[in-house]
């Protein structure tokens, strides 16, 4: 059976409300990219992307219930922050001044923002459009103290989608008081479509020569390593089966990556993905430091998907752009800090084609 099509191409951003996600926003352009955004979490809904032979369909992850992003499904395709990633113990010192953020963990480590993090939020949004990029434009204020944060931070995210079949995702900050701010996206991808299997077939290229290891509690437990020998080492392209069949993968990813060389301003390829079943191939090119590569290796069916399929291990991979995790903590790591008169910025861009 083929896969649904997008009923969405080829208008400008459509919305309608949604008793749980807020508002569904809608767009695109014919005959390429199509995307769902709702405002509760910022997030990434759906992404309807053709394949080889001009087929569409949707690649993200996705509940069918809206409301379990409350829950079991809480970061699919949301927009995480203030901090993306760990920060353990969910403790800081910024100036001298100690903090202590929410924590959700068993282990007691803030994760990406903590217990009511940027995911759980109504933002507010407007439509975008112009002959060459289609999409919205999402903004929330994180008050002083939010989440044990200190500032006021007004936070924007655009995703637009552009004519050459590009999705672009570009977020700013501002603050009155010195704080931290790490944003990332947090869509898992099945570029054979949602729920159509696993991702253990899919080729996965990391431009990363350092990875970031980790202890069982994934809080950073050292020095950046060099990939080469080990099973890190995606600089050429790799089954994921294959990779993660590697001594030291541990039957998963969810690790960082190193990637250089970093100036906050150029964008430069930091991964690229390819299904060879359906020919749909996924750049991703970033203005940041790092790539966190998860391959859902803890999915355990819990979750049931928008086209009625459980989602097994395996069934997406998250491809998160950001800074290091516990990088507040560790000295040598790019900063997160953003101070009052400056302005946080980052810009992500997934660029799709189709090979034979």
């Amino acid at each position: 059976m083929n896969p649904p099509q997008s009923p969405f191409a080829g208008v400008p951003p459509i919305c309608r409300p949604d008793p749980y996600a807020g508002q569904r926003w809608t767009f695109g352009f014919p005959g390429g990219l199509t995307a769902e955004v709702h405002t509760r979490g910022a997030r990434l809904h759906g992404l309807w992307a053709p394949d080889r032979g001009g087929t569409s369909a949707d690649i993200v992850l996705a509940p069918r219930d809206p409301a379990r992003t409350a829950t079991t499904a809480r970061y699919f395709g949301a927009t995480v922050g203030r901090y993306a990633n760990r920060i353990a113990r969910g403790r800081f010192s910024l100036d001298g001044k100690p903090y202590q953020l929410t924590t959700q963990e068993e282990d007691g480590h803030s994760l990406h923002g903590g217990t009511d993090g940027f995911d759980t939020r109504l933002w507010e949004a407007e439509s975008v459009h112009t002959p060459e990029w289609t999409g919205v434009l999402l903004r929330l204020r994180s008050p002083d103290g939010d989440q044990g944060f200190p500032g006021n931070l007004d936070v924007t995210v655009s995703m637009l989608i552009g004519r050459d079949d590009e999705l672009a995702f570009s977020y700013t900050a501002v603050t009155d008081e010195a704080t931290l701010v790490n944003l990332t996206n947090h869509a898992y991808f099945n570029l054979d479509g949602e729920g159509a299997g696993d991702i253990l077939d899919h080729e996965l290229t990391v431009d990363a020569s350092h990875y970031t290891p980790v202890g069982a509690d994934l809080i950073p437990s050292g020095a950046h390593r060099p990939v080469s020998g080990t099973a890190f080492d995606l600089r050429r392209p790799l089954r994921i089966a294959e990779a993660l069949a590697r001594p030291g993968a541990d039957g998963g990813y969810d690790h960082n990556f190193v990637l250089s060389p970093h100036d906050n301003e150029t964008l430069r390829r930091a991964a690229v993905l390819y299904a060879p079943a359906t020919g749909r191939r996924m750049e991703v090119l970033t203005t940041e430091p790092g790539l966190q590569v998860y391959t859902a290796g803890q999915f355990d069916g819990t979750v049931l998907g928008k086209n009625g399929t459980h989602y097994g291990a395996g069934a997406g991979i998250a491809l998160e752009t950001q800074h290091f995790p516990d990088s507040p903590n560790r000295p040598g790591d790019p900063s997160a800090v953003l101070r009052p008169g400056d302005e946080y910025r980052s810009r992500t861009v997934l660029r799709f084609s189709t090979r034979g």
